[in-house]
């Protein structure tokens, strides 16, 4: 069976976030990256638990990723791998995918599960509503 359009909006809307914080993290691309690209897929509502096990509200995330620009030299990569539906109906859709990080040398990699619902706004033509990461071995 092949993938959804659903699905495949989903699954750009990872890739395409995590190139997003290479870009806004790096000294090098920070000036030419768009934050209002990441504002606009954050949806209403979004909540997001991150490794550590706290609930993050919207505003805690948004306002995270912008104090955080250009926190890297060059020493900053992710990489997305196993994108993987987990759940489909009407307009919304579950994925899970790996998230391989390396910062400053340091490999690490998590397992994420997404919800997201469509938006005709977002560059995908999907946004985020919830997000939980949890941590796996280090990706070496």
């Amino acid at each position: 069976m092949s993938p959804s359009p659903l699905f495949i909006r989903a699954r750009d809307e990872i890739v395409s976030l995590h190139e997003f914080f290479v870009a806004w993290y790096d000294r090098n691309t920070a000036d030419v990256t768009d934050f209002d690209r990441f504002d606009r897929v954050m949806g209403p509502g979004l909540k997001m638990i991150p490794p550590s096990g706290d609930m993050l509200e919207r505003d805690a995330v948004v306002a995270y990723v912008r104090d955080n620009r250009a926190t890297f030299d060059g020493d900053y990569a992710i990489e997305i791998a196993d994108v993987e539906l987990a759940w489909e109906a009407g307009d919304a859709v579950v994925v899970t995918y790996i998230e391989k990080q390396e910062r400053r040398g340091i490999k690490t990699a998590r397992r994420a599960t997404a919800l997201f619902v469509e938006s005709s706004s977002a560059p995908n033509g999907v946004e985020w509503r919830h997000l939980h990461e949890t941590w796996m071995q280090a990706a070496e």
